[in-house]
């Protein structure tokens, strides 16, 4: 909510909708969270430290 400047109900869908993404290749998810490097791969296109160009 807060790195993204969204309500708590839009957090919580970004949240769900990439849970469903990890869900669908196989992972494991706990509900109302998600790891901090999917999330800045999905948003910032960072991966493992660097940005992806």
């Amino acid at each position: 909510m807060e790195i993204l400047w969204v309500s708590d109900g839009k957090s919580y869908d970004i949240i769900r909708q990439l849970n469903k993404e990890l869900e669908s290749k196989g992972f494991h998810t706990v509900t109302g969270r998600v790891s901090r490097q999917y999330f800045e791969e999905c948003f910032y296109g960072i991966t493992g430290g660097k940005v992806a160009v």
